[in-house]
């Protein structure tokens, strides 16, 4: 039998906490042993149930999420922390991911991001909620084009796709990974299904020598591979 995903969530909307939960007890190699309300209570429930993943929002009373995961983070570098957030600007993610966070999704996510983030999470990856990847890369983008980083240079006007190493179908994914397009999304663009969708994105990653779709898009942007719309 699986060893099961030990999982704390930290929110101080009990609706909300329960909603995550009501989803995540769908998973039957997933198991929620804690809920808190506030970044100092998490430390408690942390400390005493020793979880593999944290749900952390990032907006609570007292200690808020970002300084919660600082703190969990440096007692327990083991456990994973996925902060929540209604907030989609790249100072929010850059800083929550500095602090130690491997995860960062939007609450408007739906079942099946949530899922697979913590699946990705647990598993040691790195998971951005999709939205929010498209998000860093415009920003990267922008701030390349206009000199105030160093330019990605390998870009080239026209969109050169990386065959060599893909299939034209996983270029299709890539692309619409870009977009910040989730894996229900592509397989409704791709009329595949979502199962068939995560064996394309593993399938690229895998190709392309990366950890997660953030490191995916990101070296596919610097390649010219996609194009930033």
């Amino acid at each position: 039998m699986a060893k099961k995903t030990k999982i704390v969530i930290i929110d101080d909307h009990q609706l909300f906490r329960e909603g995550v939960k009501r989803i995540l007890d769908f998973e039957p190699n997933f198991e929620v042993v804690a809920e808190a309300e506030d970044g100092t209570e998490a430390l408690t429930v942390v400390k005493e149930h020793q979880p593999d993943v944290v749900i952390m929002d990032i907006n609570m009373p007292q200690i808020n999420g970002v300084e919660a995961t600082k703190r969990l983070v440096e007692a327990h570098p083991e456990t994973k922390v996925i902060i929540l957030s209604i907030h989609d600007d790249e100072n929010y993610v850059t800083h929550a991911l500095k602090t130690g966070a491997c995860g960062y999704l939007l609450k408007e996510m739906d079942a099946d991001t949530l899922i697979e983030a913590v699946k990705v999470v647990a598993e040691g990856g790195a998971y951005l909620h999709p939205k929010v990847t498209h998000n860093l890369v415009n920003e990267f983008r922008r701030l390349a084009l206009s000199g105030q980083v160093e330019h990605v240079g390998q870009v080239k006007p026209e969109v050169r796709r990386p065959l060599h190493i893909l299939t034209r179908r996983e270029c299709e994914v890539l692309q619409m990974l870009a977009d910040g397009k989730s894996n229900r999304a592509i397989g409704e663009a791709l009329f595949i299904s979502e199962k068939t969708v995560k064996n394309h994105v593993s399938n690229i990653l895998q190709k392309m020598n990366v950890n997660d779709r953030t490191q995916a898009v990101v070296v596919a942007i610097k390649n010219g591979w996609v194009e930033v719309r």
